[in-house]
């Protein structure tokens, strides 16, 4: 909607786009396209418009400190939706007999019922909502967290929390996820259930320390606000040079 004001202002505006609603709305980005936008990630992108950068989102490394050790569950943090792959993290679960605790809202109250409630009993468990000292128990326990998205991921901000934390990540290799995880050195990326269960036998090979440091270089609050004041300065660049 603010595009819509955009050339009734001398205000600069810039525009970070977290997301496409629908194809439907494709047609007001098109007719601002040549006004300035910043993606939160490469993956993220629509052909045709006038991107200047990707701004990964940032996390306050302060909410998340790097745990003093690992434990035995696997973890689910994310919306309760098909988009999310809880029930292909229950997969895994069943698969390794490992623990898995479930933690989110329910977005999808018919999935959460059909797909996920079933299988809930002493190994698989739902705890519900949590805030960020609950994602903190939940990482103290982790063995690694498990993000099985079934289609392309935008950007991802509990797979950098979890790496704040120095919890390897399990991934579908969709969207930013490739972005986000470094394969192989923060968790893994794979394209199947039988995948992500194989990974499980590699986590020891994930530094927990280099986890959190990837995390402050590319997606901590001070990443962000430097690849910002960039992203201003390359405006202003512009802008000057039309004068």
């Amino acid at each position: 909607m603010a595009l819509a004001y955009t050339r009734l202002i001398r205000t600069l505006v810039l525009t970070t786009i977290h997301g496409f609603s629908s194809p439907r709305i494709m047609p007001a980005y098109h007719k601002y396209r040549d006004g300035y936008f910043v993606s939160i990630s490469d993956s993220d992108r629509a052909a045709g418009l006038n991107y200047l950068a990707t701004v990964y989102n940032g996390i306050d490394l302060n909410l998340y400190p790097l745990r003093d050790s690992s434990g035995d569950d696997l973890i689910f943090l994310g919306r309760i939706h098909p988009d999310k792959g809880v029930h292909l993290a229950i997969e895994v679960a069943q698969m390794s007999g490992l623990p898995l605790l479930i933690a989110g809202i329910i977005q999808d109250e018919t999935y959460f019922r059909e797909q996920v409630k079933p299988h809930l009993d002493r190994q698989i468990r739902y705890l519900g909502a949590v805030d960020a000292k609950g994602k903190n128990e939940l990482f103290s326990r982790a063995r690694a967290l498990l993000h099985l998205n079934t289609i392309p991921e935008r950007f991802g901000l509990v797979l950098a929390e979890a790496n704040a934390a120095g919890v390897p990540v399990i991934a579908m290799d969709l969207g930013s996820c490739r972005e986000v995880i470094a394969d192989g050195r923060t968790g893994f990326l794979v394209d199947s259930v039988h995948e992500a269960v194989g990974a499980l036998d590699r986590l020891r090979q994930i530094d927990p320390a280099a986890c959190r440091a990837r995390v402050r270089h590319r997606f901590s609050v001070e990443a962000m606000v430097k690849s910002y004041e960039q992203v201003y300065a390359t405006i202003f660049e512009r802008e000057e040079s039309r004068q």
